[in-house]
Parts: C-alpha cells; structure tokens; sequence
C-alpha cells in the first residue's frame, strides 16, 4: 500500500490514453500547461511544476492542472498537499471528463493509502467508480487488491468479478481471482482460473509462477518445477526465484535437475547457473552454490553474482575468498551501494575497522541522509575503540530515523561502555516502545537485558528462535545473553548450537564484548578449535587464522596503437587476429555485423554461439544487428577472457569494443599515454 512507484507508473500510462482521447473534451490550450503537461509526460516533475504553478497562478480553477501538481506533490512524498490538490482536482474537473476524474481518485486514494486511511481511501475508490463509468477497470482493480491485502477476500473476488464483467477478454480479473484463491489456499480453484489466463494469453508468462505456487500447495511438484522453469525461460521473474529457493525436498532435487537440463540447452545462458546459485546458497549448500555462481560469471561477468558469491564465502568464514569476490563486484560496479556496504562487512570481520569506516565515510558523502550509513559506520567507530564519534554517529542516525529500534540499541551500549546508564535506560526503554508487539522482536532481549530483566530477556529471545529454529542468529544472541549474564554453561551450549548450524563469523566471535565472559576459557578454545578448520584447497577457512592475504596480484603491460582518437589493441578472437578498441566510457561489448558473419561462415563462431533474446541468423549465415553472441576467447597481452557476451551493432569504427563490462572483470587499468601502454592489476 505504500508502493508510491507503483503509483506513478500508473499515471504515466494513464497518461498515455487520455492525452490520445483529448479531442473529445475541450482540455487546456494554454502555455503554461501544454508545456508543465509535456513536462510531466516527459517525466521532468521538476520544469513541470514550475510552468502549472504558473498555470495555477493564472487560472485557480483549472482541475487538470491541480491534478498533475497532485502526483507531482505525490512523487516527492508530500502528502498533504498531494491530497490537497487531488481535492481541488475534484472540485473543478468537467464531471464528463471520466478520464481526468478518474487519475484525481487515483491520485487522492495513492495518498490516503500512503497515510494508512484505508477507510477514506476505500470511499474514495466508491465514489470513483460512481462517477467515472468509463474508467471503472483500474479503480475495480486497485480496490481489489487493497481488500486481498486487508484479507477480506470476498470484497476483492467481487470487485474481480466486476471486472472480467466490463474486460472478459482481460487476464487482470482472473489473475486476481487465482491469487486470492492461492491466498486461502483454495488450490484446485486458483489452478482453474491460471488455466483460463493460459488460454486467454498464452504469452502471459507470470501466470506460471502463480500456478507453480498452487501446485507447490497440492504437493504436485513435477507440475509446479515444470511451471517454474516456463516461466524462468521468459523472465527472471521474482516471484518464480523465490518460490525455487524455498523449495524443499524433493522437489528441491527435481527443480535441480531440471536446470541442469536447461543449462546443457542453453549452454552460454549465465542465468540457469544464476538460479542453481541461489538455491544451493539457500539451502547451505555453499559449495555448490559456488561451484554455479562461477560457471555463471565464466559465462557473463556479472557484479550480482560476485556479490552473492561474496555471501557464500563469507557464510563459511572464508573472508579473504569473500573480500576477493566483492572486489570482483565493485570492478563491474564501481559504486554500487550493496557492494561497498558489504565489503565493510566482510573488511570488519577481518579486523579492518577502519577500513569499514573509510568506505562508510565515502557512502555518506554521497548520501548524507542515509540514517543506514550512520549506524554502520558508528557500529565499526565503536568496535575501533572511538566512542565519542561513534555516539555522534549513532545519535545521527537516530535524528533521521527515530522509529529504528535497532540504532537506540546500538547507542545504548555505547552509553553503557561510557558509565552513562542513566541515557542507556531510557535507550533501552525505547526499544521496547518500538518493538512492542512478538513479530517486532529484534533487538528487546538485550533492552531487558540492559534492564536488568534476565527472565525477559531469555523469554524474548526464545520467542525469535521460535521464528525460525534452523537459523544460527538467534542461538548466537541467545549465547551473547547468558555470557553477559555469567551463565556460562548455557553461553557454551547456545555458542555450540549456533556453530552446528553454520555459523562461521569467527572474526566476529572473537572481538565480540558479549562473549568477554566465556573467551577465555578453555571450552571456548575447544569449539572454536572444532569448528575452525582448513578447507579443501589449504586454505584457512575461518576467520580467526588467516584471514587478511587477498589473491595473487599480476601485473601486464598491454601495448596499444592510436587512430583517429581511439586506442586499438591486437587481440585473438576464438584464435581469430582481430584489433579491439579500448574504450573505459562504453558499458558493453559490441561487434560490427560484417565481422560476426564472417566469423560465422569461417566457423570461428557456430550456432550454440548465438545468444540473447534475437536468436537470428538467416540461412545463409548472416548475423542480424541486435543479436548477442558468445566469444568463447579473447586474449591479449597475456591476458585471457572467456566467454565474453557482445552484441551486434551495424555502425562501428572497428571489429570489437570492449567496455567496461568485460574489462570490469580484469581489475585495475591504467592508461599511459607516453609509452602507450595499457597497465593491468588483475587479482586472480
């Protein structure tokens, strides 16, 4: 209900019809809002509300106007006068302009929806459908799925089935009617009615993650991987991933297989292995999980799935593995935000809290309203031993996000370190205003703890575990309460509970204050000792041994000749003498059409090479713009790509460019102009 993207999405395509219609009611002419309308079409908000405030200005009661300012208002979460122009919308909009009414009940319901009044916004969407007869769909529509997320699954079928009523050769109300079905697990009926969608539109793909979900329900899970796997050929749909990585067996094992299947298929397709990925991660499966995500990047170098190789490695305690993979991520993707927030994790967990600190400076020069990095980067300051600036930082973090119950804690132990247990209370009592209901509980163990309230503490940590009793967080919290208690029998069994359900952040174990109490004991000493051990290719798995040597470092030099502007470097393509052109300011791969057809007919590129969504290749061999193929080798200098993805252009100066895509994977390059040489780090 507070989807405001969804939201204005939908403007824009209403945007679309109503415009096409506009000579059917006399609409206004003037500049001001021909030029805020093209703005805002043109998705330009800013230059749109600065010719309709000017429109407004001149003619207050022009209703078209309010109601562009309205969404304009919306889309920068200012609610209030969001709903108040979406009211003078409806106050001066022609009562037959269906079309316009119904964007201003659009625009006043998003609003009432974002503020949580779902009785307001509920009248709203009544009244519009009243008064707007022809645009009655979307408003049946949006009702709908407001009462399936109220649960009252009644109100949502009828309004569904008013629909199909006005559209009955539209899949919206089906699909509607399944879910809901899928929603009371009324499975039998939801398949009937993502069957009808089947025959309706057989390319509506998304239908078959719904009906995999309904066939997962009746246990059929020949029909639901099937389903899965139709879909996945289309799209990587979200819903279809998330119902494969919680599969359990067998179909885990089935849906397994058939990947496998599809992979052999499609054997330059990355995201086959992408998804087998994700399921062996989930499942915990972390070498098989790696084993798929780097046949995957062999296929198509991607920062998403070095980031979730990253994950795996350091899910088993293999930091220096993980710190080389989340730098295999920021080399595709210099400033991508998850990468850097990860690389602080795993930096941290090395013993490098400065290093954590110095990328969370970074983030929050970019970003200085983001409450996240003020707490991260306080978390590390505090670890690094400066209580001063971490409070600072934790205090900041609190001023931008007062209802995180997560940061009072975090600011609590801080106060506490200090002697200041007086504002560590009220901290602490904080926490358990803001988590005040079971299904809230996060951080009130430790506020009762802080407290002075054991018994509490114990009950409520017991209550997340009963969330999820296969996740080592909650016994690993658990262990930190009974060793802050002195309990240090019960810290040991939790610690141990914790470790045999693979918890392997021993960098954390051993720096974490909570677990003072027990560290040094000799039973500690032994379950680290039986945990922490050497993994198959000799190297230290585990974080409190070897953690901090990242992979080996080579350095080449690659000779380049300059024409017309641009360096050119040799290279061998599939064992083809070829020239590239180096280009860091482009983002993929491209080969000319007349290069690629040669390739093709002098067999250095073959049909399994002929990849992406425009498979086509006429019968004489030609290869047509906009295909993606495959180029099994490039090498130059010394340096060897495999399975580099490019993409057939028409216009190019030269056989091959590389971008940034590909040259992401080798690491840092240096241009020097002088020499011209190009310089190469490259972590193996």
């Amino acid at each position: 209900m507070k989807n405001i993207s969804i939201w204005i999405l939908l403007f824009g395509f209403m945007m679309m019809g109503i415009e096409a219609h506009a000579e059917k009611f006399k609409r206004p002419d003037t500049y001001n809002y021909q030029r805020g309308l093209e703005a805002f079409q043109n998705d330009n908000y800013d230059e749109a509300f600065e010719y309709l405030s000017r429109e407004l200005q001149d003619n207050p009661k022009n209703g078209y106007a309010h109601t562009l300012v309205s969404a304009i208002h919306y889309s920068r979460n200012d609610y209030g006068k969001a709903l108040s122009e979406a009211d003078a919308a409806l106050k001066y909009l022609p009562k037959k302009d269906s079309e316009y009414l119904c964007m201003a009940y659009l625009a006043k319901a998003g609003v009432l929806l974002v503020l949580e009044d779902t009785t307001k916004a509920l009248s709203t969407f009544a009244e519009g459908i009243k008064r707007c007869p022809s645009d009655q769909v979307i408003l049946f529509d949006k009702r709908a799925q407001l009462y399936y997320e109220l649960g009252q699954y009644d109100l949502s079928d009828a309004d569904y089935r008013k629909l199909i009523e006005l559209e009955p050769g539209e899949t919206l109300g089906y699909m509607g009617l399944g879910r809901n079905a899928n929603a009371q697990e009324r499975w039998e009926d939801a398949i009937k009615q993502f069957d009808y969608v089947t025959k309706l539109s057989s390319d509506y793909y998304y239908v078959y993650s719904f009906r995999a979900e309904s066939y997962i329900g009746l246990k059929k899970w020949d029909e639901a991987t099937d389903d899965i796997i139709t879909v996945l050929k289309y799209d990587f749909d979200e819903q279809a991933v998330l119902l494969a990585i919680t599969l359990e067996e067998p179909a885990f094992s089935m849906l397994i297989t058939k990947l496998k299947v599809q992979a052999a298929k499609n054997p330059n397709d990355a995201s086959w292995f992408e998804l087998m990925g994700y399921m062996y991660e989930s499942n915990r499966q972390y070498n098989k999980a790696i084993e798929a995500y780097n046949k995957a990047n062999e296929r198509d170098a991607d920062d998403a799935t070095y980031y979730r190789l990253s994950h795996c490695y350091y899910d088993m305690g293999n930091m220096k593995k993980a710190l080389s993979s989340i730098n295999s991520a920021l080399n595709l993707n210099t400033d991508d935000l998850d990468d850097l927030e990860f690389k602080a994790v795993v930096l941290s967990e090395m013993g490098d809290h400065q290093g954590a600190i110095d990328i969370w400076d970074k983030v929050i020069e970019e970003v200085p309203e983001f409450a996240a990095g003020y707490h991260q980067r306080g978390y590390y300051k505090r670890l690094n031993g400066n209580l001063d600036d971490a409070l600072e930082d934790l205090s900041m973090a609190i001023v931008l996000a007062p209802k995180n119950a997560y940061y009072y804690n975090s600011r609590a132990l801080i106060y506490t370190q200090q002697g200041q247990n007086d504002l560590a209370e009220d901290d602490y009592r904080k926490v358990i205003e803001l988590e005040s209901k079971p299904e809230d509980y996060q951080c009130i163990p430790y506020a009762y703890l802080g407290l002075g309230d054991n018994e509490k503490a114990i009950a409520c940590i017991d209550t997340i575990i009963a969330r999820d009793t296969t996740s080592f967080d909650g016994y690993y919290n658990k262990a930190c309460l009974y060793s802050r208690m002195n309990d240090k029998e019960n810290a040991l069994r939790y610690l141990r509970k914790s470790l045999e359900l693979g918890n392997r952040h021993f960098g954390h174990i051993s720096r974490d204050i909570d677990l003072d109490n027990i560290r040094g004991t000799d039973e500690f000493k032994a379950l680290i000792d039986e945990f922490n051990h050497v993994d198959d290719d000799g190297d230290t798995a585990f974080g409190m041994r070897d953690n901090q040597a990242e992979g080996e470092e080579t350095i080449g030099e690659v000779p380049f000749t300059k024409e017309d502007g641009v360096c050119k470097v040799k290279c061998r393509v599939n064992d083809l003498p070829l020239y590239f052109i180096f280009d860091t300011g482009a983002s993929d791969v491209t080969l000319s059409m007349v290069e690629a057809t040669f390739m093709v007919k002098n067999g250095y590129l073959s049909d399994s090479d002929i990849v992406g969504s425009q498979r086509y290749m006429d019968a004489n061999g030609n290869v047509s713009v906009g295909t993606v193929i495959n180029l099994k080798e490039v090498d130059f200098g010394g340096f060897t790509l495999n399975n580099v993805k490019a993409s057939v252009v028409l216009n190019q100066k030269a056989p091959l460019l590389l971008g940034q895509s590909v040259l992401g994977r080798l690491g840092k390059i240096e241009i020097d102009n002088q020499r011209q040489v190009l310089k190469i780090s490259h972590t193996k």
